[in-house]
């Protein structure tokens, strides 16, 4: 290769290099700022395909989506000096471009990090002016928005950054304090399984007594029902038999005479001593009954 072909090579060559340099391309989803030399050129380059100076320029690009700083479990009092252990994170996005690479220098962990050390803050001052019950579940909600928008215009002052969310994951208590916490709820909860228990006994007898009440009614009632059926029973018994004897007395005398001996003998050990001439056996001397 003659010395012309090598001295067009490396011209192309070098060509490339300063073009692939004086290029750079800003995704949406990304914000950017430009350094001459090490000094603030060009903030918030928008979104597309730009040109800088090979060498002199350099282009420093961040993320514009919206990011989690996750802060790390802080001890809290409250207003009852009730220690709790919360853990919180907060939802942001970058805003100003100057303040935010003037304030972290384009790295992201700074950001977090002094985002949950002002979250910290934040809730340290929250927690304090409330009750456990408060910060728990009672003005849970109204104190998470209070400090998202009071963070949110300290952020954009210092760093540059939009605060949009500020939540809190779990909130515990402090395992000595876990304990005897849950000692009192089960002494609770026994108190109230006891009361329960015994509303349940009362409840019972009160059942009780009424259902003893209802059967004792019925009892009587099928008591008096089955005596009326009983007399009444025994009344027509008494006039089919009144009946009968009116209209053949002898007939009806030795039906009964049978009977009675019937039931008198029915034992063979009945043993009885009697005059022979007793109206008893008159029976005994004839179906007529001669005396």
């Amino acid at each position: 290769m003659s010395s012309k072909g090598t001295l067009g090579l490396i011209v192309l060559g070098l060509a490339l290099i300063v073009g692939s340099s004086s290029v750079f391309i800003i995704n949406q989803f990304e914000r950017a700022v430009v350094l001459r030399f090490g000094a603030l050129y060009n903030v918030d380059v928008e979104p597309g395909l730009h040109f800088k100076i090979p060498f002199a320029d350099q282009v420093r690009k961040f993320d514009a989506r919206v990011l989690t700083a996750d802060a790390r479990p802080e001890s809290f009092f409250t207003i009852e000096n009730k220690r709790l252990i919360v853990d919180s994170y907060a939802k942001w996005r970058i805003v100003d471009v100057r303040t935010y690479y003037e304030a972290t220098g384009g790295d992201e962990s700074v950001a977090d990090s002094r985002l949950a050390t002002r979250i910290a803050d934040g809730l340290r001052n929250e927690f304090g002016r409330r009750t456990l019950h408060e910060v728990v579940s009672g003005e849970r909600d109204a104190l998470m928005d209070d400090l998202t928008e009071s963070l949110d215009v300290l952020a954009r002052d210092l760093l540059g950054v939009e605060v949009i969310d500020i939540r809190v994951k779990r909130i515990d208590l402090p395992t000595d304090v876990s304990e005897s916490v849950f000692e009192r709820m089960a002494a609770d909860r026994e108190k109230e399984a006891s009361e329960h228990r015994a509303i349940g006994r009362e409840q019972a007898e009160v059942i009780r007594a009424d259902a003893d009440r209802q059967r004792a009614v019925l009892e009587a009632n099928a008591y008096r029902d089955a005596e009326r059926i009983r007399g009444d029973g025994d009344a027509r018994a008494a006039a089919i038999f009144a009946d009968v004897f009116q209209g053949d007395p002898e007939f009806y005398a030795f039906v009964r005479s049978l009977s009675a001996y019937r039931n008198t003998f029915s034992s063979k050990n009945d043993m009885m001593v009697i005059d022979p001439s007793s109206d008893f056996l008159r029976f005994f001397k004839g179906s007529q009954g001669e005396r």
